[in-house]
């Protein structure tokens, strides 16, 4: 008997379509920000009224085009994203209403609603235009289960029993946590939360898989759920390797595609951590799947690990007398994303779009009951290899790779992995997917986050196993606290509370710095100044007394708040000018230079804050000593150059530059390249001398190998290199070293002094003084 009447089934068919014209027009229409529409003339200026705005003129009728409300654009991105994702039989309007009961008022309005051959997606969109608290969902996922028992009948009149059906529940701004009462509410009906994260997720693998996305996506959706109840049955040899068992085996490609899963280090895989798997590089992936429909193959395995969960059954039929490996057939339950595909993923999707994933089969080594964290050990062995893991990449893995490690350096390690980690993922905290973590993408960095983090004293310092006390005394890592689980926790919790309390003041009190992207705060640069900032007050309140490890986040926030206030309303105040300069110092550097200005305006208005090394670094800030030492240094460059040329021509006559070779070609090397590099930049060709390429260390060089070398005819006026370019720098005067030091001195002031931008270095008074006295000793008080 039909669980509603045919009129019903009838009149649900009006409300979704298969037409690809259809579709493709709805698509189009959907992935506008806009509603668009073509009015008479004199239909537009009431419309204007209403909130339309006009994009151009046409020969009878006026364009308009008006924003779409949140609601409805997330539910036309949902709608997008499955179209992408293959589903051709959707909703064409927002007024689909599935029968769940045999009254006719039974329904419930679905927001979306797809098909293709293996489900069926009911979606339920909730959003709202800002980031904000979701309200409580008790009462609608309380009577979501009855609901679903009578929306699957009415499917089953519609579309027969084939398919399988996934409720979804999809938000847009809204923060709810996953472990609350409503989500577990609503996935114990077996219904998936669909939230930023995922809809991220998804489009990220849409982008990287095209067309092979579906794979992935239903294995997210039906993870260990039965494809169908007959197993794949292969030939197979079982074998143990550092006691863990594993199968060898060869598989077509289209069943691996299905039963395998790809650990992506994303926030939409939270749940299955450890993860660490970036996502498919697209071209890559087309180049894979040409290789393989012009003939080519792989001869190496695909690295798979079936948890202890999945029920493998391996029946043997002879082992060798000599050997544990044993021949047989492995039986697979035939079910989505029971195999966590460690190496080899695009040899495996790159099957995806080929005309042979059904007739080839790919050779396999699957691992039985790996843990987590070996699946993790193996991938990064394997990439240690190949392809460099990037920077982020790395540093979120190390939470998974260290946490348990036995040497404490490893260990702060894991904790700085975690500290980032909570930070971007608390859906209560200011920098809440604010932070790139794996393959999820973000306005900032991980790496000056970790950078910054390490250098801020907020973590202690480590090395092998050891803590070392000089250095860890701020820390709010309790170092001597033996149970080291307890202790990172502790400290994972403090300093993120910590941290967030000092982006919440920012957020709340100076909002506009807050929300402005690449500025003082929400920037690379700015992440690490402001951290490094933090962690120096922390430092400067904990020699002070005012905190120890045991300080609540909240109370050692009141300690340092009033220093960022400071630092915050001087970058609000700071003049245009100023401001262009800061923002404009790019490249290496330029974290540490914000870092240390960030300290000066801390220390304009409190004095009493000089932590070690600002003093120095204000110092050098100073163009006026700059300027003295720059000129000191230059006149005492000339002087060099000068009498080095002119006594080895003395020495040596003719063959002067021949005894000096291989400076020589150093510097001829040196004159070419600076000459090709001014031509290519525009600026024509111009010879260069090679005697004004020379390093202050080359001179160094030759000054101590014809140290008191003399003429061959004897001269009371030549002075020898030991007479000339002896000085006493205090360092000692008895050695021949001990009389060149200077020389490398003026060469690590030179760094500083004669570059454009060199202010970032700069010079202090007491390296003017020293410059100054090589000018005196070398040149007298005369000023060239």
């Amino acid at each position: 008997m039909a669980f509603i009447e045919s009129a019903e089934i009838e009149q649900l068919k009006t409300k979704f379509t298969e037409d690809p014209s259809t579709l493709g027009k709805l698509y189009k229409s959907k992935k506008s920000d806009y509603y668009i529409r073509n009015v008479d003339h004199n239909l537009a200026d009431a419309m204007i009224k209403d909130g339309w705005e006009e994009i151009g003129q046409l020969k009878t009728k006026t364009k308009l085009r008006i924003r779409k409300s949140h609601s409805t654009k997330f539910e036309d991105d949902i709608w997008c994203q499955l179209y992408d994702l293959g589903y051709r039989c959707l909703n064409t309007g927002n007024d689909f209403r599935l029968n769940f009961g045999k009254d006719v008022l039974e329904k419930k309005q679905i927001d979306v609603f797809a098909v293709n051959d293996d489900s069926i997606l009911l979606i339920e969109c909730k959003s709202s235009q800002t980031l904000s608290k979701a309200s409580s969902f008790k009462t609608e996922f309380e009577s979501l289960e009855v609901k679903l028992q009578g929306f699957s009948k009415t499917l089953e009149q519609l579309f027969g029993r084939s398919r399988k059906v996934k409720y979804i529940f999809a938000t847009r701004n809204l923060r709810i946590e996953e472990d609350g009462v409503d989500i577990q509410r609503l996935k114990s009906t077996g219904s998936f939360f669909y939230n930023d994260n995922t809809f991220e997720y998804v489009n990220s693998l849409i982008k990287a898989y095209k067309k092979a996305a579906h794979y992935q996506f239903m294995s997210l959706l039906f993870k260990g759920k039965s494809i169908n109840k007959d197993r794949i049955e292969v030939p197979a040899i079982e074998g143990f390797m550092g006691n863990k068992k594993y199968y060898m085996f060869s598989i077509e490609p289209h069943l691996l595609l299905k039963i395998g899963f790809i650990l992506h280090r994303t926030r939409a895989n939270q749940a299955e951590m450890p993860t660490y798997q970036r996502l498919l590089v697209p071209q890559r992936l087309q180049g894979i799947s040409k290789f393989i429909d012009d003939g080519g193959y792989f001869p190496n395995s695909i690295i798979l690990n079936f948890s202890n969960n999945e029920q493998l059954q391996f029946e043997a039929s002879q082992r060798g007398e000599d050997s544990r490996s044993r021949l047989g057939i492995l039986k697979i339950p035939n079910a989505y994303a029971i195999a966590y595909i460690i190496d080899g993923q695009h040899r495996v999707y790159g099957y995806a779009q080929s005309d042979f994933k059904e007739s080839n089969t790919i050779p396999v080594v699957a691992f039985y009951g790996l843990e987590s964290n070996e699946q993790l050990k193996i991938f990064m062995d394997i990439n240690e290899n190949q392809k460099a893991v990037s920077p982020t990449l790395r540093i979120t893995l190390e939470k998974d790779l260290y946490w348990n490690s036995d040497r404490a350096d490893s260990r702060i390690k894991a904790l700085r992995s975690s500290i980032i980690d909570e930070l971007s993922t608390s859906m209560s905290g200011p920098l809440y997917n604010k932070i790139s973590l794996g393959e999820d993408k973000a306005k900032l960095s991980a790496s000056p986050f970790g950078d910054a983090l390490m250098g801020s004293g907020l973590l202690p310092k480590a090395k092998g196993n050891n803590y070392e006390i000089n250095g860890s005394e701020a820390s709010l890592y309790n170092i001597n606290n033996h149970d080291n689980n307890s202790a990172m926790q502790h400290a994972q919790d403090s300093i993120v509370k910590f941290l967030s309390k000092c982006y919440e003041f920012v957020e709340e009190k100076y909002p506009d710095i807050f929300t402005r992207d690449r500025y003082f705060i929400m920037s690379n640069r700015g992440t690490f100044a402001f951290i490094r900032l933090i962690g120096s007050l922390n430092v400067f309140e904990s020699n002070n007394k005012s905190v120890n490890v045991l300080t609540k986040p909240e109370e050692r926030f009141r300690c340092i708040s009033k220093y960022v206030e400071a630092l915050l309303s001087q970058i609000q105040n700071l003049p245009k000018e100023e401001e262009e300069r800061l923002l404009g110092k790019l490249g290496a550097g330029a974290d540490t230079y914000w870092f240390r200005y960030f300290q000066s305006l801390v220390h304009q208005k409190y004095p009493h804050f000089l932590p070690d090394g600002l003093a120095d670094w204000i110092e050098r800030q100073d163009m006026a000593l700059l300027e003295d030492g720059r000129r000191y240094g230059t006149e005492v460059e000339k002087y060099i150059k000068k009498n080095v040329i002119h006594n080895l021509k003395i020495l040596f006559k003719d063959d002067w530059d021949l005894e000096i070779g291989s400076i020589k070609n150093e510097c001829v090397n040196r004159a070419n390249a600076d000459i090709e590099k001014r031509y290519k930049e525009g600026f024509g060709r111009r010879d260069i001398p090679w005697t004004d390429m020379f390093h202050i260390l080359d001179y160094k060089t030759i000054i101590e190998k014809f140290w008191t070398k003399l003429p061959e005819e004897s001269s009371d006026s030549f002075r020898n290199f030991e007479d000339i370019f002896s000085i006493d720098v205090g360092h000692g005067f008895n050695s021949k070293s001990d009389k060149t030091k200077w020389l490398s001195l003026l060469n690590t002031y030179r760094n500083s002094y004669a570059h454009d931008g060199s202010k970032e270095k700069g010079l202090t008074k007491e390296e003017v003084k020293t410059l100054e006295k090589i000018h005196e000793q070398l040149l007298g008080n005369k000023i060239m």
